[in-house]
């Protein structure tokens, strides 16, 4: 589709002109005045031309413009009519006018007249940023779009260009007609032309115009600017806009994502062979030809360019990407005859024939002999197509010399035909590491280097948090094994057998205890931050699409190959394990090799240790998030989450009887928490986790040192999985007794009160957990648990909750404190006291209930039988009309 072209307006000045160009001669002819001034009377002085306001109808009653007008020390007039001004061009003033409404006719009549005419949101925007007034040759309403340089492409319609381009330039935006390196925005009615390629080639944002209109919307908003990010990528142009797609070639669910993904990027889909297609996208290693004839105007294309226009945010250049067909037999006999019908084949033959003999003699020189011990070739085969393809011989297949092959050792010496076993398993050690390292260079090179690259097209594609989590400390693992390949390279060049290999190992065990465990501890999290963000960010799976389909990763994905740090300790500890096995007693290495092991081992187990720790946490903080209320104290860095156990609430001291309860046993203390009968949004935070809503409230946090005795209640009929604690809080003088059911059949009762009691006993300082330890009758206690799973037991729970609220609704108001008042009048006036008699006390302010108990008045003994009464005959009300 062809450009916009040069648009005139009735003055006779091209709107789409450079506007540099005009300022530029502007700056010119001043300079030519001022020189010209001071040759021909250097001692007289310039005169001083004072500026203007002149504020023009609704201007003048903006109570905010005069304030701004004072501030910047401007001074201003206000006039309804133009003729009462007179004539403007005053050579004591340069008149400025302020106009509020840039659709009047007296903005028409003043831009005819060649006028300086600015809206009142640039005289804000200059008080504000303590700046003067700006000179603008065209009129001028606010600053959203200022510095903003803009080119459009694909507007047929001469109106509404004409009408876009005003409103650009009165909110000082700057035209361009041809598009070049200073073009900060293009503004796209069409995915097609130079000026789309190229803007998508330097990463220029591509707009929609109704970013224009909206931005013309937000005029009046002195701190807008168009340029915002947020604000223009709600209008910017999709990779797929005017695009109709087709898929070729790939199974039902790929193709179905690729449709959804298509419509997502406002794009459409068709079934192959629609001749309303605009593009067809081709599996390329199971499509070897097309089943039709393509129109010319169908671009075939690999799937290459539908994830590489997804991850770059902008409709890629089809040419790159284009699907050829592939080359039948005939002609490739062709084209090889050809080949070696030239002049130059007898030269090209010659070399090939020398590159051979030079790769056999590096060959012969190698340490490694080309037969692989039969558990090497199993352990390598076990491994992905990765660790076999970069292997040292599969390079040597494929034309590659290893790095250990084309360095032979100075002092080495012939080796016999058959290697030792030490030796074989030598080997694979270092096949392996080397493996290993080329994973980590390709996770590096291909996937974190890329991601932290900045000035990516279409922005950065991950948050620089969201690349630490999931890369974490990739690099250092790197930079350490890559030391250890180069120590084993050495070793295997300069091979004899009283040779160290669990010196290598043990020299790099610090390091190794350093970089592994913080990749470890937070590799699940890593794997949950890439399946996150695939979902919600397209441009990252589009990513991890391209970048999986090459060689390098042997079509793994990125959490596949972010397992192998993982695996490593673990394989290495065996293969050292089998080196030891084959080396002789009197080989100094058995001994290192011993040490080695061990250094692996207390590496793996400090992994474990700080895995259990770190999973603790995240424990303790899944805690605090799903307890709503739950107190800031019980976050302390000596605290930890032994268990959590579900239970049933027996008695109704902490809550209603039969109601959930989930009890959290820490070291030091017992978090008791109910189940929410009404449950809260998810929470979502500033990163875009979204967590669960709160399921528990929070009812009481309890020391241990509180729990004096654990009642193990025996099993009968009537009470099962019961137990009972005696507690005694600091500020109550008897104790308590809380009883609960388990719910749960792990732990078992048993093993969960010997968990407690070890760790009260800890708390209190006893070494006799098991004295803690109390078996009770049901009886004695009055703990049932017969009736707590029947349906006239829950109906009768359910009644009991609506009574209380309906007690709450008719006995208390907004103020409680009357309620109490007319409770206690009532009541001292049945028993035959007069009012007066209480009067100063009831006059008094009651600040709360606690006050209440303080007062040794009957009427606050006898206060719960009231609402007894009551609550009884609402239940009793219930019940009739159930």
């Amino acid at each position: 589709m062809a450009d916009s072209s040069t648009l005139v307006s009735e003055t006779g000045r091209s709107l789409l002109a450079d506007s540099s160009v005009l300022d530029s001669k502007i700056i010119e002819t001043s300079k030519e005045n001022v020189f010209r001034a001071t040759v021909l009377d250097v001692e007289e002085e310039m005169p001083q031309i004072e500026t203007r306001v002149v504020l023009v109808q609704e201007a003048g009653k903006h109570e905010e413009l005069l304030k701004a007008l004072e501030e910047i020390k401007t001074p201003y007039i206000k006039t309804d009519t133009i003729e009462e001004l007179g004539d403007s061009d005053s050579p004591e003033f340069e008149t400025i006018f302020v106009v509020s409404d840039f659709q009047a006719p007296i903005f028409s009549n003043l831009c005819r007249a060649d006028c300086r005419v600015i809206g009142p949101p640039v005289v804000l925007h200059c008080a504000q940023k303590g700046e003067p007034l700006p000179f603008s040759c065209r009129p001028l309403y606010c600053a959203s779009m200022l510095n903003l340089v803009l080119c459009f492409t694909g507007f047929r319609k001469k109106d509404e260009l004409v009408k876009l381009v005003t409103l650009v330039h009165h909110m000082g935006g700057i035209i361009r007609r041809d598009f070049s390196s200073k073009v900060t925005h293009l503004v796209a009615n069409s995915t097609h032309g130079d000026k789309f390629r190229i803007a998508v080639s330097l990463g220029v944002p591509i707009v929609k115009a109704e970013w224009i209109y909206k931005a013309w919307e937000k005029r009046n908003e002195i701190d807008f600017c168009a340029a915002d990010d947020d604000f223009r990528n709600q209008f910017k142009v999709p990779p797929f806009q005017d695009c109709m797609l087709s898929f070729l070639g790939f199974s039902d669910d790929e193709k179905a994502n690729m449709e959804e993904m298509t419509e997502m990027q406002g794009g459409h889909y068709l079934p192959v062979g629609d001749e309303r297609c605009t593009h067809l996208v081709v599996e390329e290693s199971t499509v070897k030809d097309l089943p039709f004839e393509p129109l010319k105007k169908l671009y075939v294309v690999k799937q290459e360019w539908f994830w590489g226009s997804i991850q770059m945010d902008a409709r890629a250049g089809e040419s790159m990407y284009l699907f050829e067909k592939s080359e039948s037999p005939d002609f490739k006999k062709s084209v090889s005859l050809l080949s070696l019908s030239t002049p130059n084949s007898n030269r090209k033959r010659r070399r090939l024939k020398e590159t051979l003999a030079q790769l056999t003699r590096e060959t012969d020189m190698s340490p490694f002999p080309p037969r692989k011990r039969p558990s090497a070739e199993h352990s390598l085969s076990i491994g992905s197509l990765l660790d076999i393809s970069n292997t040292p011989e599969s390079s040597t297949a494929n034309g590659e010399t290893p790095k250990s092959c084309a360095r032979p050792s100075k002092n080495s010496t012939p080796l016999p035909l058959k290697q030792s076993a030490r030796w074989q398993v030598a080997k694979e050690l270092y096949q392996t590491e080397s493996n290993y390292v080329d994973i980590l260079t390709t996770i590096i090179q291909l996937f974190q280097v890329p991601l932290e690259k900045e000035g990516q097209l279409g922005g950065p594609i991950l948050a620089q948090e969201e690349i630490k989590t999931i890369f974490g400390s990739i690099p250092d693992i790197l930079d350490v094994h890559t030391k250890i390949k180069e120590d084993l390279e050495d070793l295997m060049i300069n091979w004899t057998e009283s040779k160290s290999i669990g010196d290598i190992i043990l020299k790099y065990s610090k390091d190794l205890l350093k970089t592994y465990p913080p990749f470890v501890n937070f590799f699940e999290m890593s794997k949950e931050t890439i399946t996150r963000c695939e979902k919600q960010k397209p441009r990252f799976h589009a990513f991890l699409k391209i970048n999986q389909a090459k060689p390098e990763c042997g079509r793994q994905s990125l959490a596949e190959l972010l397992i192998r740090p993982v695996q490593r300790l673990p394989s290495v500890a065996l293969l050292l394990n089998d080196i030891k096995k084959h080396t002789a007693e009197e080989n100094p290495d058995k001994i290192t090799l011993e040490r080695a092991i061990e250094s692996l081992k207390e590496v793996m187990t400090h992994i474990n240790e700080d895995k259990r720790k770190t999973e603790a946490q995240r424990q303790f903080f899944d805690v605090v998030y799903e307890v709503d209320g739950c107190p800031a104290n019980l976050l302390s860095s000596h605290r930890s989450l032994v268990q959590r156990l579900e239970t049933v609430a027996l008695g109704d001291d902490l809550c209603d009887r039969g109601e959930q309860v989930t009890l959290f046993l820490f070291n030091d203390c017992l978090e008791i928490a109910r189940k929410r009968h009404k449950v809260i949004g998810a929470f979502k935070s500033p990163h875009g986790h979204t967590r669960p809503p709160a399921s528990l409230k929070h009812v009481v946090l309890m020391p241990l040192s509180q729990i004096k005795k654990v009642l193990d209640i025996r099993e009968t009929e009537d009470c099962q999985k019961a137990f009972a604690l005696v507690v005694r809080p600091p500020t109550e003088l008897n104790n308590k007794l809380l009883s609960f059911q388990m719910t749960t059949e792990d732990p078992c009762k048993e093993d969960w009160l010997k968990m407690l009691c070890r760790h009260v006993a800890n708390t209190i300082c006893k070494a006799d957990a098991e004295n803690l330890i109390y078996i009770a009758d049901p009886d004695s206690v009055e703990v049932n648990t017969k009736d707590m799973d029947s349906t006239l037991s829950r109906a009768s729970r359910a009644i009991k909750k609506t009574s209380k609220k309906v007690t709450r609704a008719f006995s208390f108001s907004k103020t409680p404190k009357r309620a109490l008042r007319r409770a206690l009048m009532s009541h001292s006036a049945t028993e035959g006291r007069s009012p007066s008699s209480n009067e100063s006390f009831l006059g008094s302010r009651l600040s709360s209930t606690s006050s209440l108990a303080s007062v040794p008045s009957p009427s606050l003994v006898s206060l719960p039988s009231i609402f007894e009464r009551r609550s009884h005959t609402l239940s009793r009300s219930t019940t009739h009309l159930i």
